[in-house]
């Protein structure tokens, strides 16, 4: 019987070599097999570019003479239903069914509307056999980004700050403070360049000046948000330097100026993380990481925007200072990441 789960895993492994690159299309892998081994695969390199079947298809085109035949004889594996649309490329239902591969094995459906059950259905009815729901869990988790903005209209959330032993986020006093070490924040900008975008508020630009890019790994730097309802930043700061697209939401003005761009809100009393989340959507921005400060993390929290927290504990103490949000939720999961200790808590039991 084959080995399913096998062939799955290794599309989520070629899946995930897309994170960073590929929003706001999805993470996808794709193996072909012919009598239990690999003859061909691929995955989404980069958006706008070829998908994860059609690398997969030509890479055994490229290997082997008698392709057409393997491939009438083989089964592909994909981590997410086949679109069946055109798009910035054709349609890969399409290309499976005309090299007459008679079987795929699935691992989730696609929520996106234009696809949705229709690749499967494609497949279906050029009498190929279709096999779903095959480590379903873990695709669903590889493009949890992509499957928020879908169906939520949003982009996916990640909350991260350091704390102290005692209970603390930063000095009272508007002092830069330390409390993660080198490995943690090396941490760090690995995640930035595999978000879309990062997001702080006016005092932590004001007394951090930081520039939110990647520096200590290799990857893009996202795009830079900021938070300045009076625009009283002085544009001596990183953030102003021009070398990302840097989104300013604000009260006073829409301008662009450069790579900085102005957004005005009209009600900056209230709901205003839904209106940067919504904003944010509308720019194709698929998931923002929130840096800080604490004002900033506690009004996401408070208004259950939010997806995943991801928290340092540094091994100091400050005695008095800003205290860490007050945050619950699930699936808590711990790593020692240096002299830190890092926990991840998800907003639902789903993950």
């Amino acid at each position: 019987m084959p080995n399913h789960h096998k062939y799955l895993q290794r599309c989520l492994e070629l899946a995930s070599l897309g994170m960073g690159y590929v929003s706001p299309n999805p993470m996808v892998g794709a193996v072909i097999v012919h009598n239990d081994t690999i003859i061909g695969e691929g995955y989404h390199q980069k958006y706008g570019e070829a998908h994860a079947e059609v690398n997969a298809v030509n890479s055994v085109l490229t290997k082997h003479d008698n392709a057409e035949e393997l491939l009438r004889e083989s089964t592909i594996y994909v981590s997410l239903e086949p679109c069946a649309h055109y798009g910035k490329t054709p349609p890969c239902a399409d290309l499976i069914i005309k090299h007459r591969i008679p079987k795929v094995v699935i691992g989730c459906r696609d929520p996106f509307l234009q696809v949705n059950g229709k690749g499967i259905e494609k497949l279906h009815d050029a009498g190929i056999e279709v096999i779903t729901g095959v480590m379903e869990k873990e695709c669903l988790a590889l493009n949890r980004r992509f499957f928020t903005r879908v169906q939520k209209q949003r982009p996916y959330i990640i909350l991260k700050w350091a704390q102290t032993q005692d209970g603390f986020f930063a000095p009272d006093n508007d002092s830069q403070y330390w409390i993660s070490g080198l490995e943690a924040r090396k941490l760090v900008h690995k995640w930035r360049s595999e978000e879309d975008a990062v997001l702080v508020g006016k005092n932590t630009a004001r007394v951090d000046n930081p520039q939110l890019n990647v520096r200590d790994w290799e990857g893009r730097s996202p795009k830079r948000v900021l938070i300045d309802r009076r625009l009283e930043l002085s544009h001596d700061l990183n953030l102003f330097d021009q070398l990302v697209e840097t989104l300013v939401f604000n009260e006073i003005k829409t301008d662009i100026e450069g790579k900085i761009k102005y957004i005005a809100l009209e009600d900056f009393d209230n709901y205003v993380p839904q209106y940067i989340m919504f904003q944010l959507y509308l720019q194709d921005i698929q998931s923002v990481i929130i840096e800080g400060g604490a004002a900033t993390l506690k009004s996401f929290i408070e208004t259950d925007l939010w997806d995943e927290a991801r928290i340092f504990a540094g091994n100091k103490t400050l005695g008095s200072g800003i205290q860490i949000p007050v945050i619950k939720g699930f699936n808590k999961e711990k790593y020692k990441i240096g002299d830190d200790d890092l926990e991840i808590i998800y907003q639902t039991k789903t993950h």
